[in-house]
């Protein structure tokens, strides 16, 4: 079993937060994942692929065969670190610099997928954005409007774009997180948005089982990722203590959550499972309902 960090450095991270900026970097690696093929000849599209989470899946997906295309918002360098790992797998990795609160975004980076590689077999829908805030009085018009377009419209906005594309076997993947499961006091409107992701992950399901295209949902607890430190409204200490209250101790690291994306792309892993929320909570034993 690899050892994972539990004591994390205070530290805060300018706008969106650049990955290759944090003073202790994220495991994405994944040094003791083996693959076996289960993606090979597949296409993916992930939202927020440049670092955290989609960093990982990326690199998995690759390992297991898949070319890649990554959407990222702002962090170019952290995009390009990414498209290398891909490469380095044997793989390629398209960049797409966009918005995914943007519909008409969402079809351009969806045409352009198809138009790269010549089909798209499975869309992660990961990108996300949080500011922390102690009241509901203190959430801004503006930044309501930018947690729900980048969180929950821009989940609807690609797999609406993605649908004419995705045939029998394709899967669909959301990123949801523990606050949609029981809410969470500081992060009001990041956590409506989530719970709105797991509605959706279950309503997608149910309307496209018939056509064999399945849609299920991760849903993790604290995970060591720039969202976090570049939170607005989480101070040094707070990111400090960040994952400490988990029964592990510890927040996630990105590894530890990917190899389930792999899991639920892989037809030949769970071809009999569509409108999951799966909670990957480091030992609190939460239904996902």
């Amino acid at each position: 079993m690899k050892h994972q960090p539990k004591e994390l450095p205070a530290q805060k991270l300018k706008g969106s937060g650049r990955e290759g900026a944090m003073e202790l970097q994220p495991q994405y690696q994944a040094a003791l994942y083996k693959a076996a093929g289960k993606l090979e000849g597949k296409v993916a599209l992930i939202t927020g692929g440049d670092s955290g989470i989609g960093r990982a899946v990326a690199l998995l997906y690759a390992r297991e065969g898949a070319d890649v295309a990554i959407v990222y918002h702002s962090q170019k360098g952290d995009a390009k670190a990414t498209q290398k790992l891909v490469g380095e797998e044997g793989r390629q990795c398209l960049l797409i610099r966009g918005d995914v609160g943007d519909s008409a975004f969402c079809e351009k980076a969806v045409k352009q997928t198809v138009k790269e590689f010549g089909k798209l077999d499975i869309l992660v829908n990961n990108a996300a954005y949080q500011a922390s805030k102690p009241s509901l009085l203190d959430i801004t018009d503006e930044e309501i409007e930018r947690t729900f377009r980048t969180n929950i419209y821009g989940y609807l906005f690609m797999a609406r774009a993605a649908l004419p594309y995705l045939r029998p076997g394709a899967a669909i993947i959301n990123t949801g997180s523990v606050t949609g499961l029981k809410g969470n006091k500081n992060m009001i409107d990041y956590a409506s948005t989530k719970g709105a992701i797991h509605a959706f992950t279950k309503s997608l399901a149910g309307s496209l089982v018939e056509e064999g295209i399945r849609v299920n949902c991760v849903a993790p607890g604290p995970v060591w990722t720039p969202l976090n430190p570049a939170d607005k409204g989480r101070s040094p200490d707070e990111v400090e203590e960040f994952g400490k209250n988990t029964p592990y101790g510890r927040p996630a690291q990105p590894e530890e959550i990917a190899p389930t994306y792999v899991y639920l792309a892989s037809d030949a892993d769970s071809s009999y499972i569509t409108g999951e929320v799966i909670a990957l909570l480091g030992g609190e034993t939460l239904g996902a309902g």
